[in-house]
């Protein structure tokens, strides 16, 4: 029988069997080399030596009042784009962030009110910083009545004692003899939480009525005579429009989002003034406080009831609340500590030109000085962050 024919697949199998050792150990050392330099390039990608890292991105964790919302929550969307640290706020009410502050379980807390003596006793070290100015306004749902109807602090202070009960009250008619208005019970709503609003809006009521002064006072939460109380400026915003006839307490911002009808209200001067940009920056150029570095008692620091003509009545200043050593909150790290000073600074800085789309006052050179000197204070296991 005949040998079968060697195919050319033997013949090459055959062939490699007779290579010179030295190609066979060349070709293993050039896989190897190529293999190191895969498992270098992989180290240094993740190590970041070409400009990439696999680090998690830094996350600022911030609580507390609703009525600067709007504004922080743009503020943190223009900040990510910008640096890809990532600011995650809660907008719980100023009496909500005072206790996280506290209890140092947030990076930053958010108050429309100064911290009371007992707060501050509570939370020693912390530093105001006041983040804009901003307003509160009386808003309304009636039925085929817009924005402009004129109210006195007296007479809202009334409405909300429960001493006016009805819309054709002859002390709102007065004050809008062109005006129709109903034979309607006002329903009044308030907040339902520890409110930096609620705060701003009872000291306005304080100053401007002995028997609210007398009576439930100033307070981010105070005994309500009547009303129906609600979560947040949203949610007080929310029911008004759904509900005919009712009337609350809104922050400037969230009366434009919602397109809701606000008053005028009578200032010092004698001028029923709407809620706005200008009568805003008015009142806090009116009222000129003299303010204390961020480190002291800000607690008698009041814009409502500004002097001046044009001025609109009911202002505030909101704060940021920020430990002086950053050390004491939990879980805080050197890189997170370094770039919470970093996102405050420009907060106070670049971050004040977008206030007035939202209706914010940007702050005045005055207090962005104040603020500098504050920043300039926080620390991180005794190391400055900032000089």
């Amino acid at each position: 029988m005949r040998a079968p024919k060697e195919t050319k697949e033997s013949s090459t199998e055959a062939m490699g069997d007779l290579r010179p050792a030295r190609s066979r150990r060349g070709l293993w050392i050039g896989v190897g080399a190529a293999v190191v330099v895969i498992a270098i390039l992989s180290y240094g990608v993740m190590s970041g030596w070409f400009g990439a890292s696999t680090s998690p991105p830094v996350s600022l964790v911030g609580a507390g009042a609703t009525f600067p919302y709007p504004l922080i929550e743009k503020w943190s969307s223009v900040y990510h784009n910008l640096t890809g640290v990532q600011v995650n706020y809660q907008a719980i009410g100023s009496g909500g962030g005072i206790q996280q502050i506290t209890a140092k379980t947030v990076d930053f807390g958010a108050s429309d009110a100064p911290l009371k003596p007992s707060e501050r006793a509570a939370a020693p070290n912390l530093l105001h910083i006041p983040e804009t100015i901003g307003s509160v306004t009386f808003v309304y749902n009636l039925p085929g009545i817009g924005t402009g109807l004129n109210l006195t602090g007296p007479v809202i202070a009334a409405i909300f004692l429960g001493n006016i009960i009805r819309w054709n009250d002859a002390n709102i008619t007065v004050l809008n003899p062109g005006a129709t208005l109903p034979n309607q019970a006002i329903t009044v709503v308030h907040r339902s939480d520890g409110s930096g609003t609620t705060f701003v809006w009872t000291d306005y009521l304080s100053k401007v009525s002995p028997a609210w002064a007398a009576g439930p006072g100033t307070g981010k939460s105070v005994n309500w005579p009547v009303g129906i109380g609600q979560q947040g400026n949203s949610g007080v915003a929310g029911f008004i429009q759904q509900s005919p006839y009712a009337a609350g307490y809104v922050e400037l911002a969230y009366v434009l989002l919602q397109s809701m009808t606000v008053a005028k209200i009578q200032n010092q001067a004698g001028n029923f003034i709407l809620p706005s940009l200008e009568s805003t920056a008015a009142a806090a150029a009116a009222a000129a406080p003299v303010l204390p570095n961020g480190e002291r008692d800000w607690g008698n620091v009041s814009i409502t009831d500004a002097p001046g003509a044009d001025s609109y009545p009911v202002a505030s200043f909101s704060y940021l609340l920020v430990y002086r050593e950053l050390n004491v909150i939990v879980g805080m790290t050197l890189s997170t500590a370094q770039a919470l000073v970093a996102f405050l600074w420009w907060v106070v800085h670049d971050g004040q030109s977008y206030s007035a789309s939202l209706v914010y006052v940007s702050l005045p050179s005055s207090v962005v000085t104040i603020n500098e000197r504050s920043i300039g204070l926080i620390t991180y296991n005794g190391q400055v962050l900032r000089t």
